[in-house]
């Protein structure tokens, strides 16, 4: 199956915690690696997030013009499986197309942005990078958060990691990098493939392929 390249991107701690106890965003990444990320969002054709990134962050994701020359606004793709974004959710009300993607026993409303009905649960992800595919788009930038990365890792669907490591430790039970029960066995864990390691400001920036990459281009 034909689908589009997905790439990983994030920013952790030391010890792998992408924010505060009980969820609260915290500034992981410096202005040297805002720039990376906005080059990175402006390369690729769509910036995928779950809803509840959308629920407590509220975020725009837009290509800022201070940071690059040229921007465009690659499509927005949010994973909302019961349809609960808000009217006023900035990704809304940007210039760009935003589609959500949900699931087919969600309610109906009138959303300012295109709707695409995959599962029934929860979003059935292979049934959504195929149509997604079908709409031409190639390559999509997955930021998160927690539960959507690991829902696209446990399903294979991963061909590239980016994560910046910023000099901090938050501790304790803050969410990590990857959520979900994790690897019990070890032939349970999923193996990378190191591309580079190069320090970018106060951190350093890893980058990985995934071994067992289901992509058939």
């Amino acid at each position: 199956m034909n689908r589009p390249y997905i790439i990983i991107n994030a920013a952790m701690s030391v010890d792998g915690k992408i924010s505060l106890v009980g969820g609260k965003r915290i500034k992981i990444s410096d202005e040297e690696d805002f720039k990376r990320v906005h080059k990175l969002r402006n390369s690729v054709d769509a910036i995928l997030v779950g809803i509840n990134t959308v629920l407590m962050d509220d975020p725009k994701l837009t290509v800022k013009k201070k940071l690059v020359r040229n921007p465009k606004n690659p499509t927005r793709i949010i994973l909302d499986s019961k349809l609960r974004i808000p009217q006023d959710a900035k990704v809304l009300h940007q210039r760009g197309k935003t589609i959500i993607a949900t699931t087919e026993n969600s309610p109906n409303r009138e959303i300012n942005a295109e709707i695409i009905r995959c599962g029934k649960a929860r979003v059935d992800l292979h049934c959504l990078l195929r149509k997604l595919w079908e709409k031409g788009i190639r390559s999509i930038l997955v930021e998160g958060g927690s539960e959507v990365i690991t829902s696209f890792l446990r399903e294979k669907l991963i061909d590239e990691i980016s994560v910046f490591v910023g000099s901090i430790i938050i501790g304790g039970n803050a969410p990590s990098l990857v959520g979900g029960e994790g690897a019990r066995e070890e032939d349970e864990v999923i193996k990378l493939k190191m591309i580079s390691c190069e320090k970018i400001g106060s951190g350093i920036l890893l980058k990985y392929s995934i071994e067992d990459s289901e992509n058939d281009d």
